[in-house]
């Protein structure tokens, strides 16, 4: 199996499925469907369509690759919280009779919200080969494939940029993610990660159960590669 190995390192990070409210989580790792992300804006692969339109999708055609994430050990990475104030807009008159003349001309719809963020992000995307992919990873991180893309790779927040992105012969020690099935024992740490993203309808979003394996290894296990975001036979 001919693979590419990338590390990828942020001192901050989120991941963040689809959410409301005060309280605003964070994935424990970058799930595959940022993965794909990643690495086919690095190829120069767009992935969006429907620019014109007040939410922006996700082509059908796209490439469909097999995604294998993992952690690297002893890196430490911890989720951490942090508090903000969310300025919203009520609909209607909702609070302005009562809220508008106590705050004397301020925002009168303010929240402290929490957020959690990733601190010390350090992962590897393993990617199986899919035609000349990793030629164009490989000339766009030496800067020699300047194609147009969307904007900088980011991660999972556009206020979060990477440290580095590296190509790496072989991964180091690794906490792979991997799949768990249904009739998989309790696993500690288990999360489920966003795979397959639909940005107009969140019920066809497809996300499944991962856990990091106990013991940390080189090669991630068969059951850490992913289609991303689909299977090519459930296209």
């Amino acid at each position: 199996m001919n693979c590419m190995w990338l590390r990828v390192q942020a001192p901050f990070a989120a991941y963040r499925g689809f959410q409301a409210g005060v309280y605003r989580t964070t994935m424990p790792i970058m799930p595959p469907s940022a993965a794909l992300g990643l690495v086919l804006n690095l190829a120069g692969i767009e992935m969006r369509t429907g620019l014109e339109q007040p939410t922006t999708q996700i082509r059908a055609d796209i490439p469909h690759l097999q995604l294998a994430i993992g952690a690297v050990d002893g890196s430490n990475c911890e989720v951490c919280t942090l508090y903000q104030q969310l300025h919203s807009y009520p609909v209607g008159n909702s609070g302005k009779d009562t809220l508008k003349p106590l705050a004397k001309g301020a925002k009168f719809w303010i929240t402290p919200v929490r957020r959690e963020v990733l601190v010390g992000l350090d992962v590897i995307i393993g990617i199986q080969e899919f035609e000349n992919l990793f030629d164009r990873i490989s000339q766009a991180l030496r800067g020699e494939f300047n194609v147009q893309r969307y904007g900088l790779p980011f991660a999972g927040d556009n206020n979060f940029l990477f440290d580095r992105i590296d190509i790496i012969d072989s991964p180091p020690l690794t906490h792979w993610y991997e799949k768990m099935e249904i009739d998989s024992a309790p696993r500690n740490r288990s999360q489920r990660l966003t795979v397959g993203i639909d940005r107009l309808d969140n019920s066809k979003t497809t996300s499944y159960l991962f856990a990091p394996i106990a013991e940390p290894s080189i090669e991630p296990p068969g059951s850490a590669w992913t289609w991303t975001p689909k299977r090519p036979s459930q296209i």
